[in-house]
């Protein structure tokens, strides 16, 4: 029975201790005077001398030898008053984490992708947002558009960067940029003297593409470009990454179409050239998705990045 008098009689004393305790026991010991403290405070000596009166009656313990000279803490008093000052600086982080969180200067932010980041506009944008705000805990997500939407929607993802347009009644976009289509090609290949290539001379050649995105709007694409009964073409598709793909178009196994962002990414044997038709550049947009309902002020902190790096263009009348 005593043991539990005794805890409880020690969770009244620690409910009853409040931070103006701590805050005024810190200062004493820093001024070495309750006088100083109270001074520098703008608080009377005697509140001060007071509060720390109860503390030290609250925890049990003298916190500190008075004398006309001033006050020195005692042994207890200095392993006290070292507690005591953790819990301030974790207060004060307290407040700081959640200022800071609330203004989107801290936190978390999840971004999902199907494309490159070894060169390019996205490579770009992300540098710069952790230059802004280092503070923030910035988490990537390479998957197919499929599975990103599908991470987009249950909230395990904020916000999405993808080639293409992803409509959905839940979520809002942003166009950002746009980039050229690439072919790319072993170096020994017939094509790789060109520095520019079209279309129609990819007939009669295979095309190896990933089963991940954004392999299949460039087999749509492709499809599109090559309409006549002449333009025989193979496509191959491989459940393997574009990092394989590249891998096994630079051993001679066939070609493959590739993003602009993806240039950065060098492979051995392996050559880059522009695409295209009878109006020059084959280019395809990128935009931002995320969930109109998704309040992480991280994520709004990115959007406005996007907006100033990206623009929308003016409407017509504008």
């Amino acid at each position: 029975m005593t043991d539990i008098v005794s805890g409880s009689n020690r969770r009244n004393a620690a409910s009853a201790i409040d931070l103006q305790h701590l805050r005024l026991a810190v200062a004493a010991c820093d001024y070495g005077s309750f006088r100083r403290a109270g001074e520098v405070l703008s608080i009377k000596h005697t509140v001060v001398s007071r509060s720390i009166g109860q503390l030290e009656y609250l925890v049990g313990t003298s916190l500190f030898k008075r004398s006309s000279g001033g006050i020195k803490p005692t042994l207890a008093g200095r392993a006290v008053l070292r507690i005591a000052r953790l819990i301030l600086e974790q207060v004060e982080t307290l407040v700081d984490t959640g200022i800071s969180n609330g203004r989107g200067e801290s936190g978390h932010l999840t971004m999902g992708f199907c494309t490159s980041i070894s060169t390019g506009n996205l490579r770009a944008t992300l540098r710069e947002f952790k230059n802004r705000l280092p503070q923030i805990e910035l988490a990537t997500m390479e998957r197919s558009r499929l599975r990103l939407m599908t991470a987009l929607h249950n909230g395990t993802v904020d916000v999405v960067v993808s080639p293409g347009g992803l409509p959905s009644k839940d979520t809002r976009s942003l166009l950002l940029w746009s980039e050229r289509i690439l072919i790319a090609l072993p170096q020994d290949h017939r094509l790789a003297a060109r520095e520019i290539i079209y279309w129609t001379d990819l007939r009669n050649e295979k095309i190896l593409l990933s089963e991940y995105d954004p392999g299949r709007d460039l087999e749509v694409l492709l499809i599109s470009k090559l309409v006549l009964p002449d333009d025989r073409l193979k496509v191959e598709r491989h459940d393997v990454s574009r990092s394989i793909i590249k891998s096994l178009t630079s051993m001679g196994m066939g070609l493959t179409l590739v993003m602009e962002s993806d240039i950065g990414a060098s492979f051995a044997g392996l050559v880059y050239r522009e695409l295209q038709d009878g109006t020059g550049p084959s280019r395809v947009d990128f935009h931002a998705h995320w969930r109109d309902d998704n309040e992480n002020p991280a994520l709004k902190r990115f959007l406005d990045l996007l907006a100033e790096r990206y623009p929308s263009p003016p409407s017509v009348g504008e």
